[in-house]
């Protein structure tokens, strides 16, 4: 069974390289392009594991990052935060609310397929 990644970021180049980037590594992708769409995604397409950036519009990326983790179905769900806001603040708001990780922008292609990797093959 492949893995499901549910990319959501408002920014084409971005979105256009990660899902390259997913595609490459085998996983199944879904995107949207806003927190509205982030959270319908989630109802439809049931990911593994959401690339997440913190600025998005309609609902920014902490909000979504929340509301996912209030709701139980998406309990098993795995969140990378993915943001150009690199502060401690901003950091710790999102392992605050639920993220399981925070990389800041820019960031390395090897490392974020191995952080994904590594996260998906994590049963917990």
């Amino acid at each position: 069974m492949r893995h499901k990644i549910l990319i959501v970021d408002d920014e084409p180049n971005i979105v256009i390289s990660l899902e390259f980037l997913m595609q490459q590594a085998g996983f199944e992708l879904a995107i949207a392009r806003d927190g509205e769409q982030a959270l319908a995604q989630m109802a439809a397409f049931e990911p593994d594991l959401v690339l997440l950036d913190a600025m998005l519009p309609l609902r920014d990326g902490f909000e979504v990052c929340q509301k996912i983790r209030e709701n139980s179905r998406w309990n098993r769900v795995k969140i990378v935060m993915l943001s150009a806001k690199g502060r401690d603040a901003e950091i710790s708001k999102g392992l605050a609310l639920g993220a399981d990780a925070y990389i800041t922008k820019p960031f390395s292609t090897r490392e974020l397929i191995a952080l994904v990797q590594r996260l998906l093959a994590d049963p917990a």
